[in-house]
């Protein structure tokens, strides 16, 4: 067997990192041909001592030189590829068969777009690329044909209970709603009260999964599961309407699909990012990922319970962004950026966060995201509007 190659973009991350637990474990299957980071060059370096890839890439331009030296220094001829450019070179190296798109954020869209553009298998891990752009995104996936492969558990589960041809459309095959779990954070049974008082360091703290710092604030305020609603909406083709949120606190759920005729099927794991990342890696085959298996005796019991909008607004604002179609979610996906950013950095509360999304949602409106260059002026244009908000309360509605 010939090992394929993998480019993994955002190697430095929790995604990078299982990713890359799963390749050590089938060296005869794959190997790494680039790596990826934002600016952790120390940890980049690192990884090229270990993986030896052809290529590294560094997001943030400026350190290309010291990376450069890191790598020369430690014997390695790795060509290192700097910006937004590079990485979008790095993603479309004729040497990989796949290339996990695990970059957090908008940053990740135009690298995981050269993936899809340059006939890759795609695993797709950075769900901004469906949320700012899922129409031109999807388009580009249906036209060459790549197989597009989710790692977001929760998409990774739905495919896993989807029929082989889904794509004829969900009614065609009797799929009658889409079931999204959620652990509902650390908040989950929080009073509105206390959630004025919680701190960077609260929200961090998930109960069931090991996360980078942005995503662990997305899952507290449940913006997390709100652009999982607008990923799946553009992977499987589901209207908002057969999309449900369902608070499963074990997270052993990961989702489930209900059928036409009574049947609910589910994919059950131990929450380990390692078990979708190697489904989709060796998919149709089945991989050791190294995973427990999941003992349902030591679990005992599996709880449900219905998501709390009036106590995390931002799981509503998502539904609405979608409805609103366009340019809309972008604007959403940037503003909860900008908002999560100063929130992290004790610039703003907690319960400021959704306040900021609503206000640059509302007053920016949305129109056709017609091409990728509309997409990333609205994107800019809703980063502007909410760092004025934060910098200047003056010019919040709802502190008035």
């Amino acid at each position: 067997m010939t090992a394929q190659g993998i480019v993994v973009l955002g190697a430095t991350g929790s995604i990078g990192a299982s990713t890359l637990d799963v390749v050590a474990r089938h060296p005869d299957r794959y190997r790494v041909v680039g790596l990826s980071a934002h600016r952790d060059i120390e940890r980049l370096a690192e990884l090229c001592m270990i993986h030896r890839p052809a290529y590294a890439g560094i997001a943030d331009a400026t350190l290309a030189s010291e990376l450069k030296d890191r790598l020369r220094h430690a014997g390695l001829d790795t060509r290192v590829l700097a910006g937004p450019d590079g990485l979008a070179e790095l993603a479309a190296q004729p040497d990989a068969t796949m290339v996990m798109a695990a970059i957090v954020g908008a940053a990740g869209l135009q690298p995981t777009l050269a993936a899809v553009r340059s006939d890759k298998r795609v695993l797709l891990a950075n769900k901004e690329s469906l949320v700012m752009a899922g129409d031109l995104f999807m388009r580009e996936v249906r036209e060459r044909n790549i197989t597009l492969l989710p790692i977001d558990s929760e998409h990774n589960a739905i495919f896993q209970c989807m029929p082989p041809d889904f794509n004829r459309g969900l009614q065609a095959v009797g799929v009658s709603r889409v079931l999204l779990t959620a652990s509902g954070g650390p908040f989950r049974n929080a009073s509105l009260e206390s959630l004025r008082e919680v701190t960077p360091e609260q929200a961090c703290a998930h109960p069931n999964w090991s996360m980078g710092r942005k995503i662990s604030v997305d899952s507290a305020t449940l913006m997390n599961k709100g652009l999982e609603v607008i990923e799946a909406h553009w992977l499987f083709d589901a209207p908002p309407e057969m999309i449900d949120v369902v608070v499963h606190p074990q997270s052993v759920i990961h989702s489930m699909v209900a059928y036409r005729d009574g049947s609910v099927l589910a994919q059950l794991g131990n929450p380990d990012m390692r078990t979708p990342i190697a489904h989709a890696m060796a998919w149709p085959e089945r991989i050791d990922a190294g995973v427990e298996p999941l003992n349902l005796i030591d679990i005992a019991r599996l709880d449900f319970q219905a998501a709390d909008q009036a106590h995390f607004p931002c799981l509503g604002l998502a539904y609405e962004a979608l409805r609103l179609g366009g340019t809309a979610t972008a604007v959403l996906n940037a503003a909860n950026e900008i908002a999560v950013e100063a929130f992290l950095k004790g610039e703003l509360a907690f319960t400021t966060i959704p306040e900021v999304i609503e206000q640059t949602l509302h007053a920016l409106g949305h129109a056709q995201a017609d091409s990728l260059e509309t997409v990333i002026e609205w994107d800019s244009a809703a980063r502007s509007y909410a760092r004025r908000l934060v910098a200047d309360p003056r010019d919040r509605r709802f502190n008035a």
